[in-house]
């Protein structure tokens, strides 16, 4: 088990504007470029990026596949990791700060919110970006991420997953009743390694 901590040292402004709806490449002008100017710069201070990984051997059976530490019928999963013959799971967070900044811009405004969720999204997926380079430095051809909630993967394989890596032990991520995660700005994912 690997434990990573990283920083983001710039807000991908054309990601985070598609998660705020811009659409071809467009990115936020006038007042909203400031808004996402200020946004920004806080959420780049609140950071605390870390994660969590593991690698396990991977075998196919009929009915699903055997991840190392569970088992899953999901059919889509399965499918994604054809060819590959062992399997990286990771968690990653940004960690609270970006949760706490976008609960109190959501008290000054509704805009500031949407800019603020839109940007920690975007730092989100560079973290994981990030962490899935290092998993291609150190093991060479990968997959894309697979995630648990996508296709036919139950969002309940979270659990499993917090167990094999101790997430909230090695990076403080919680896992709720209803498998959400703590802080919101968390991913867990399967890559395939080739």
């Amino acid at each position: 088990m690997n434990v990573l901590s990283g920083r983001i040292s710039a807000v991908n402004e054309r990601e985070a504007a598609r998660y705020m709806g811009y659409m071809g490449g467009a990115t936020p002008q006038g007042e909203v470029a400031g808004l996402f100017e200020k946004c920004s710069a806080a959420a780049l201070a609140a950071q605390s990026p870390k994660a969590v990984y593991a690698v396990y051997p991977l075998k196919f059976r009929e009915d699903g596949a055997d991840l190392g530490f569970v088992f899953t019928r999901s059919l889509d999963l399965k499918k994604y990791l054809s060819g590959c013959r062992r399997v990286a799971v990771f968690a990653a967070t940004l960690g609270a700060g970006i949760d706490r900044l976008a609960a109190a811009y959501s008290r000054l405004s509704a805009s500031s919110a949407v800019v603020m969720q839109a940007i920690g999204a975007a730092m989100a997926e560079q973290w994981c970006d990030e962490v899935h380079a290092k998993l291609r430095f150190e093991y060479g051809g990968l997959s894309a991420r697979f995630s648990p909630g996508f296709g036919d993967a139950p969002l309940a394989m979270q659990r499993d997953i917090f167990a094999a890596l101790q997430v909230t032990k090695n990076i403080g991520v919680t896992l709720t009743e209803d498998c959400f995660m703590l802080p919101s700005k968390s991913v867990t994912a399967f890559v395939g390694i080739k």
